[in-house]
């Protein structure tokens, strides 16, 4: 039986892409080779590529708007050291939300000065900061769209003369903005695209070029640009599962319908922790995040009970990180409603029980 599974990632991911993907990994495209052994050069998978970075531009409304979207390896924390490696010449600013943010500010200090503007370490960041001024003498403005350790998400993004550049590899392609706002983004593929391994980068190309240090080929974005994210050997199976994962959500009615579904799983299980005494929740209130709810039992000792109950319900992935401790249940994209309403139905159950 497939497990119902609230992992942070590596996640949930479509059945549908699940089985086109297997089949591919025995035969891809009726080509009598495995997506696993095909040339990374063929126009099989060049079309793979190309279709891929294309769609991402699509389903965020960025198609022809000086944008370009390339795949690359080594996960957001590879993009904590480009973003600055590209783009910071003299001073950047950073708002501080959690482990993540506070990874990204410590590889930028490698190259020039970095402006913590505001930061809700104060309360192990269980809050987004509100009301905080961001100098005018910077090179870019770095932000983290939704923390999945703490379980917090930023509601609305500050106007700033600078490039704004945002982290959004938990909740990418799960709700409607207006991505024009940002001009770099960037998504490790493992919680809403793929499988771990690739990561997606959208850039504005205009905000490239102006720093005066010379940047290794590997760390160029002008360079994965201009080779078409083909200048060393790509994730070609982490692509090629993203493109599968793209294509699904665009026929599922776009970035739209993801996030209508998405309200309505995080409603179900936030009324339940606010309704049933033996939960609290973690996040403040109005900054919690729609896709990583966070909560505690109100006593501990039910912890024992509590997790036997959902393991026998057959949830993976529950338990919270541990700088929270608790729960938190991840509820990507591809999660169904009734998952949610299984581990709903779990903690009505324990209070029942008592």
């Amino acid at each position: 039986m497939k497990k119902h599974n609230f992992s942070a990632g590596p996640c949930v991911l479509p059945q549908e892409v699940f089985q086109e993907a297997s089949q591919a990994i025995l035969d891809f495209n009726n080509s009598g080779l495995s997506i696993l052994e095909i040339s990374h050069r063929s126009s099989a998978f060049v079309s793979v590529m190309e279709e891929a970075r294309q769609l991402a531009l699509e389903l965020l409304g960025l198609e022809n708007k000086g944008y370009k979207a390339v795949f690359l390896q080594g996960g957001a924390s590879m993009q904590f050291l480009m973003t600055a490696y590209n783009l910071l010449q003299d001073k950047a600013a950073y708002l501080n939300t959690g482990t993540w943010s506070s990874k990204a500010i410590k590889e930028a200090k490698l190259f020039g000065e970095v402006v913590e503007v505001a930061s809700s370490k104060d309360k192990n960041f269980n809050y987004i900061p509100k009301d905080y001024t961001i100098p005018q003498d910077i090179n870019y403005f770095h932000c983290t769209s939704n923390n999945t350790i703490f379980g917090t998400q930023m509601m609305d993004f500050p106007s700033v003369d600078a490039p704004l550049v945002c982290d959004m590899s938990s909740d990418i392609f799960s709700r409607e903005l207006d991505f024009s706002q940002f001009d770099l983004i960037y998504a490790g593929a493992q919680k809403n695209m793929g499988p771990a391994g690739a990561t997606l980068v959208i850039i504005k190309e205009n905000i490239l070029g102006n720093v005066n240090r010379q940047i290794p080929s590997m760390m160029d974005y002008q360079v994965h640009i201009e080779k078409d994210s083909m200048f060393n050997t790509p994730p070609v199976y982490a692509v090629y599962v993203s493109l599968l994962t793209l294509r699904w959500i665009k026929n599922k009615g776009g970035i739209k319908a993801m996030e209508a579904l998405n309200n309505k799983k995080a409603a179900l299980l936030y009324d339940e922790v606010d309704r049933n005494p033996l939960f609290k929740g973690f996040a403040a209130t109005e900054d919690r995040s729609v896709m990583n709810p966070t909560f505690n039992l109100t006593d501990e000792s039910k912890k024992e009970k509590f997790d036997s109950l959902w393991k026998e319900a057959n949830i993976n992935g529950l338990s919270g990180h541990r700088s929270v401790g608790g729960y938190r249940a991840s509820m990507y994209n591809a999660l169904s409603l009734e998952s949610v309403q299984v581990l709903v139905d779990v903690m009505k159950k324990l209070e029942k029980e008592g």
